[in-house]
């Protein structure tokens, strides 16, 4: 599970991407550090965070300036490999959603 990331007030995109894995590992792990830490030298993104529950199921939002960034990450090289192999290996199913935020808010326990 990721930290909450630091963003800057709205507007701004969040790509959800959520997921049920196969059974096993098979270089899942790796490779979704290596993305994390590519994805962080990427023109124009934001942050992300992310989520696995013990069936599988997982939720990643990551959060971007714009759409062209955005566009950008979906067709880097080492990213593109990465889709191919979550399709082959890593993934029962998962969608995908890009959606522009325009208001966020939250909450934050002082005590």
């Amino acid at each position: 599970m990721s930290d909450q990331a630091k963003l800057p007030k709205p507007p701004y995109y969040v790509v959800c991407f959520s997921s049920q894995r196969t059974e096993g590992d098979h270089g899942y792990g790796d490779m979704a550090d290596a993305m994390e830490q590519l994805a962080r030298q990427q023109p124009g993104f934001l942050g992300v965070e992310s989520a696995r529950g013990s069936d599988g199921f997982g939720i990643t939002n990551s959060f971007w300036q714009d759409e062209e960034s955005i566009r950008a990450w979906k067709r880097n090289v080492d990213h593109l490999v990465a889709q191919r192999l979550g399709r082959q290996d890593w993934y029962e199913t998962y969608e995908l959603r890009v959606a522009r935020v325009e208001r966020a808010y939250g909450f934050r326990r002082t005590t």
